[in-house]
C-alpha cells in the first residue's frame, strides 16, 4: 500500500510540472520575458475624461494577474500601443411613446502588438464592447464605473487571448 501511495504522489507531482512557457491561464509569452503597454490615446469624437489612464492601466494589470512576464516602460519584449477610436451611446430598445428604453455605450480599441523576438505573432485589430443601461439613467457615477469596468474587463481579456493564447 505504501508503493501505490508513492506512486501516486510522483505521478501527481509530475502532472504539475509544465516546461516553463505556459500559465494555468494558458497563456504562451514564449521567451519573452518582459512587456510594455503604451498609453492608449483616446481619438474618439466624444472624449470621457480619464478612460485612457483607466484602460491602459487595466491592460496592464491583467497582463501582469495572469503571466509571469515584468512590466517595463520601455525595450519590452511584447508590446501593447493603440488608441480608443469610438465611445459612442445609441438607443437600441423603444417603447411604446417612441422614446428610448434602453441605451448602449460602445467602445471600441484599435491594438497594435509587437512580439519582438516572434515578429510572425505580430498583429493589429480592433476589439469592442459594449454595455445596455436603462435609458432613464444618466452615464454618470455609479452607472458610467459599471458599464467602463464590463466594457473594460471584456476588451483587456480578448486582446490578452488575442496575443497571447492560442484562442
Amino acid at each position: 500500500m505504501n508503493k501505490i501511495g508513492f506512486i501516486l504522489s510522483c505521478l501527481l507531482l509530475f502532472s504539475f510540472q509544465s516546461c516553463g512557457i505556459y500559465s494555468f491561464t494558458g497563456a504562451d509569452t514564449g521567451a519573452a520575458t518582459t512587456f510594455q503597454v503604451n498609453y492608449f490615446q483616446n481619438n474618439a469624437d466624444i472624449v470621457e475624461p480619464g478612460i485612457d489612464r483607466a484602460f491602459t492601466i487595466r491592460l496592464q494589470d491583467l497582463i501582469q494577474g495572469q503571466t509571469n512576464l515584468s512590466l517595463t516602460n520601455d525595450g519590452g519584449d511584447l508590446i501593447y500601443e493603440g488608441e480608443i477610436i469610438d465611445y459612442y451611446v445609441a438607443p437600441i430598445t423603444a417603447t411604446a411613446q417612441n422614446t428610448a428604453a434602453q441605451n448602449r455605450l460602445t467602445i471600441a480599441v484599435n491594438l497594435r502588438y509587437y512580439n519582438t523576438l516572434q515578429p510572425e505573432k505580430d498583429l493589429e485589430r480592433q476589439f469592442s464592447f459594449y454595455y445596455d443601461y436603462d435609458a432613464n439613467a444618466q452615464l454618470t457615477g455609479p452607472t458610467l464605473d459599471t458599464a467602463l469596468e464590463e466594457i473594460f474587463s471584456r476588451i483587456t481579456q480578448d486582446i490578452f487571448n488575442a496575443t497571447l493564447t492560442n484562442w
